[in-house]
């Protein structure tokens, strides 16, 4: 009774910390678009690591408070509904299901034995259904408003698509980073280490796949800052547009730096064996 006491306070009180940390990450946005929708710094992933941890029940509740949470910091919105059918349906789509839905991350913990597969896989799921709310919100409750009555549903695909591919992609990098390197299985997480390579050169791997990760944020930036137009659209020719040679130097500048600590690692690692 004592252990499952001290189980639930444990789970509340990380669950606590991690909401705050979704919404404080909520704020951090890579990309701003002009017409609606933004990228944050994978805001989802602590309600995912509550899920995984916790159960998807914990994680679904966790999920609705921060779902209650952004909605009330974006009660401004609702002043666009012209009913209160609308008003609900926004609220219903755009926040309550959309977010919530986060909460079932931790789905495959069980079915997939390794972490990082099961948490990222459960991320994307994640993201698929909450793409999946804000393109029937906009469909529906936004035909008319800011999305064009004609053709709503496509428009609404593209439109959607604009914000939620980059926060997909920042969403599954950092996970994939996070879970590689914290385990979240044990009863308080803790540093995963690689067998392979000796304790004392165990900031080699992290630093490594941290600057992979700060590239792919950055590349995922830099090609879609500009994928939405000051009306909404989907813009796929303003890919033409974007400084590739920055994409390049970027990519093959970490691609360099990850191969070179990688290198050093595994030759630190076999003297150490002598």
């Amino acid at each position: 009774m004592q252990n499952k006491r001290v189980k639930n306070l444990q789970a509340l009180t990380e669950s606590a910390l991690l909401i705050s940390l979704s919404v404080v990450l909520s704020f951090l946005k890579l990309i701003s678009m002009p017409y609606g929708g933004a990228v944050t710094l994978a805001s989802l992933l602590p309600i995912a690591i509550i899920s995984y941890r916790h159960g998807t029940g914990r994680g679904i509740f966790a999920a609705t408070v921060y779902a209650v949470i952004q909605q009330i910091l974006d009660l401004s919105l609702l002043s666009y509904a012209t009913s209160w059918q609308s008003v609900v349906a926004i609220m219903v789509l755009d926040y309550l299901l959309a977010f919530s839905v986060s909460g079932i991350a931790g789905i495959f913990r069980r079915p997939i034995q390794n972490q990082t597969l099961a948490l990222t896989a459960g991320c994307f799921l994640v993201s698929l259904c909450r793409y999946a709310c804000h393109v029937i919100s906009g469909a529906t409750v936004w035909a008319g408003l800011s999305i064009p009555t004609e053709a709503a549903l496509s428009f609404s695909f593209a439109y959607n698509a604009t914000y939620m591919i980059p926060e997909t992609i920042v969403l599954l990098a950092t996970t994939i980073y996070i879970a590689s390197n914290i385990n979240f299985k044990s009863h308080r997480p803790t540093r995963l280490q690689n067998r392979t390579t000796n304790l004392k050169h165990g900031w080699i791997s992290p630093t490594a796949g941290l600057i992979g990760l700060i590239a792919v944020i950055a590349d995922t930036v830099i090609i879609f800052q500009n994928i939405q137009d000051e009306n909404g659209n989907f813009v796929i020719e303003s890919l033409l547009h974007v400084n590739w040679t920055l994409v390049i130097a970027i990519t093959a500048v970490a691609i360099l730096l990850v191969c070179a600590l990688l290198a050093i690692g595994k030759v630190l690692s076999e003297q150490s064996k002598q």
